[in-house]
């Protein structure tokens, strides 16, 4: 009997590993993407089908959720907020978009519903990441129980986030050692051409690459 495991999968390198290992772990792969108005929307949603590929995804859910857009307050979907390009800071970034990963798991959550999934795979990272309350381990379990309680009886998902304990240089590290894809994967806040290379995303990447003592595929303005 197959096993079936839903997978976030939103063009970047953190959530394509996490794709990965859940592919080495034998489950049969259903992607799902979002397009919520980000400023990389188009960026985001090509390298997510190139890694959906990659992963020999069964089937592959593009959902759009424009209301991001309405409710605003990040500098992602609000092109009226200026992207901080000064270096990363303490606290939540005003990149942070409100309660964006309990909205994208109950969506999945649905999916995997749908199609009887054993798991649910995001790429969440807890340590040394950009300071989002909602790529917390104690949220994203808290989350797992409110799932499972209000979905039937027979549902019973396991949210499963590989890489929440891990640095930026052992996802970049463990990523090349499984084959995933870099070069079709893209962390720039601002950009579709070039990376930026100075907003907090592209900063993380970079360092998780010097700190791994690796060469980034991707192009650079800066």
């Amino acid at each position: 009997m197959k096993k079936i495991a839903v997978c976030i999968i939103s063009g970047g390198m953190d959530s394509a590993l996490s794709a990965k290992i859940a592919q080495r772990e034998g489950y049969e792969i259903i992607a799902v993407h979002f397009n919520y108005g980000q400023r990389t929307q188009a960026k985001e949603l090509a390298c997510s089908r190139l890694v959906a590929h990659a992963m020999n995804a069964s089937q592959m859910y593009e959902l759009d959720l424009p209301f991001f857009g309405d409710i605003g307050a990040s500098a992602l979907t609000d092109n009226t907020i200026d992207i901080p390009t000064g270096g990363i800071e303490e606290g939540v970034p005003v990149t942070y978009v409100p309660f964006r990963n309990g909205i994208f798991l109950s969506i999945a959550s649905a999916i995997a519903e749908k199609h009887g999934a054993l798991a649910l795979f995001i790429g969440v990272v807890e340590e040394d990441s950009s300071g989002y309350p909602d790529c917390r381990k104690s949220y994203i379990t808290q989350m797992q129980t409110a799932i499972n309680l209000g979905t039937k009886k027979e549902t019973q998902l396991e949210i499963k986030m590989p890489l929440v304990d891990l640095k930026k240089s052992q996802i970049v590290q463990k990523s090349i050692e499984l084959g995933v894809p870099l070069e079709h994967t893209w962390s720039c806040y601002k950009e579709e051409d070039k990376a930026c290379g100075v907003c907090d995303s592209c900063r993380l990447r970079l360092k998780g690459f010097e700190e791994a003592g690796k060469k980034d595929p991707l192009p650079y303005t800066k």
